[in-house]
């Protein structure tokens, strides 16, 4: 999608079906450690494909407490209120055939292509950059070249979201080509946005300390306002690479 009011009411008939249809497991995604399922969804005769991410599937990890499905959401909300448009529609689904959890409209995009090799196309280097400052904000601790995606339609997507808002720093990405750089106009209006208010659809998603990171990473990245450059002392790089 490339913004504009068509665009927005494509969006909310996809929210529509994804909130409201009927869900059929398809089958497991591979290479997953946590369960990461594709189904179809359908309401009132519009299906959709999407991931289904359930809670009762989530491994425990040492670093991120459990709950990862809501930050797959609070990702799709941040993106929206920012105006960012850089995370496919995410909603949380309580009634849904293993339980609680994330439920995001499925790209269908050329899946050969990664950050990798889009960073070698000039046309998506705008759109790159929103990305790569979203995660910024978002405190992405996984953002793998694989996540990034491009659809039919040549927007790109940042998938797999479940690793951010950690109160902590914890930024580990492949996107740092553009250290050093100034960031984009709309990530720091993102970031200004945020600051002053914390956007309200967050709040039953992210613990308190996640939105007060939150709203620190904003203030801080619009003091620098420049991608900052790795931290080769810590974990800056996720694994594997794509």
């Amino acid at each position: 999608m490339t913004g504009g009011p068509a665009d927005s009411r494509r969006s909310r008939n996809w929210l529509d079906v994804l909130e409201a249809g009927d869900i059929t497991v398809e089958g497991r995604m591979p290479w997953s450690s946590n369960a990461t399922l594709l189904v179809t969804v359908e309401l009132a005769g519009c299906t959709t494909r999407a991931i289904y991410k359930p809670a009762a599937g989530e491994q425990p990890l040492w670093d991120f407490p459990d709950g990862l499905y809501r930050r797959e959401v609070a990702a799709y909300e941040l993106s929206v209120a920012c105006g960012l448009g850089v995370v496919p529609e995410t909603v949380l689904r309580a009634e849904a055939p293993y339980g609680v959890g994330s439920l995001q409209r499925f790209v269908d995009a050329d899946f050969s292509q990664h950050y990798f090799t889009l960073l070698e196309d000039s046309a998506h280097a705008s759109a790159l950059r929103l990305v790569a400052g979203f995660d910024l904000l978002a405190n992405n601790a996984d953002r793998k070249g694989g996540h990034v995606l491009v659809d039919s339609e040549g927007h790109v997507w940042g998938i797999d979201n479940g690793l951010c808002f950690h109160p902590d720093p914890k930024l580990r990405t492949v996107m740092w080509d553009f250290a050093g750089e100034e960031l984009p106009a709309a990530v720091l209006d993102a970031c200004a946005a945020v600051a002053r208010h914390v956007p309200d659809r967050l709040e039953p998603l992210l613990a308190r300390d996640e939105l007060d990171g939150l709203v620190r990473r904003a203030a801080e990245l619009l003091e620098s306002r420049t991608f900052p450059e790795p931290d080769l002392d810590g974990r800056p790089y996720p694994w594997p690479l794509v």
